[in-house]
């Protein structure tokens, strides 16, 4: 699982605007845990990457 930090250095986006999209649901979906930490699956951060170049 990818920290938010390690998602946007791999897409090249900034940090806020990764939080922008999560805001609105537009962004790879995100897991919580327990101690509050969030992580992205390598597998959802894959497929929202191919969702976005079908819709492209």
């Amino acid at each position: 699982m990818l920290t938010i930090s390690e998602v946007v250095e791999e897409i090249g986006v900034p940090l806020s605007t990764f939080y922008r999209w999560r805001q609105l649901k537009k962004g790879p979906r995100a897991i919580k845990l327990p101690n509050g930490a969030v992580r992205i699956r390598r597998s959802e951060l894959e497929r929202w990457i191919a969702a976005l170049e079908e819709a492209a």
